[in-house]
C-alpha cells in the first residue's frame, strides 16, 4: 500500500451547504449530513484528505481571507469531532475573470498540493459537485467522482452522457471507494 494516499475533495455542495449567495462566515458554513463521517471513513482507510475548493467571495469583497480562515477553523473542528482530519486545505480566491491558472476548471490547485506533497495525480480520486471540478480532474489525469449534492444534480442533468461515478453524497462515495481497496 503507498505510504501517503491522498483523496481530493470540493468543499462548498460536497462536504458543505452550498448557497448561491456564499457561504460567508463560518454561521452560514454547515455540514451535508454524513459529510464528516466520510472523511473519518477515508482516514481510518488510511486516506489522507485534502480539501480544493475555489473561494472567489474573496475576489467579490463578500470575505476575507481572515474569515475564510475561520470558515476553514470550523469546518477542521467539526471534522475532527467525528474522527476525521483535513490535511491540508488549497483555495482560489480569484474571480471568474481573473484569469489565474488556480480557479478550477483549471488545474492549477491541484498541481500545486501535487508539487508541495510530491504526490502522483494520476488515478488519484477527486470528488466534487460541479462541472468544473470533474473538468480540473480530468486535466490532470486524475479520477473524477461526483457527488449529487450542492449543484450536483445540476451538473448530472446538464451533462447526462458523463462517463464516471455518481454517487447520491460523499458518504457513498467514500464506502464505495474504501470497500474496494
Amino acid at each position: 500500500m503507498p505510504e501517503n494516499r491522498y483523496v481530493l475533495l470540493d468543499r462548498d455542495g460536497a462536504i458543505n451547504r452550498d448557497s448561491d449567495d456564499f457561504i460567508k462566515s463560518p454561521e452560514e458554513w454547515l455540514p451535508i449530513e454524513g459529510s464528516l463521517e466520510a472523511i473519518a471513513l477515508f482516514n481510518e482507510h488510511n486516506y489522507k484528505v485534502v480539501v480544493v475548493t475555489n473561494q472567489s467571495g474573496v475576489a467579490r469583497g463578500l470575505f476575507d481571507v481572515s474569515t475564510l480562515e475561520k470558515i476553514h477553523a470550523k469546518m477542521r473542528r467539526m471534522t475532527e469531532q467525528k474522527g476525521g482530519k483535513i490535511d491540508a486545505i488549497y483555495f482560489c480566491p480569484h474571480g471568474p475573470d481573473d484569469g489565474c491558472n488556480c480557479r478550477k476548471p483549471k488545474p492549477g490547485l491541484l498541481e500545486q498540493f501535487a508539487a508541495d506533497h510530491h504526490a502522483s495525480l494520476t488515478g488519484m480520486v477527486v470528488i466534487g459537485d460541479s462541472l468544473r471540478d470533474l473538468q480540473s480532474a480530468q486535466a490532470v489525469g486524475a479520477s473524477p467522482i461526483l457527488v449529487k449534492t450542492g449543484k450536483g444534480r445540476k451538473t448530472l442533468n446538464e451533462n447526462p452522457n458523463l462517463n464516471i461515478p455518481v454517487f447520491e453524497n460523499l458518504y457513498d462515495a467514500t464506502k464505495f471507494i474504501t470497500t474496494r481497496q
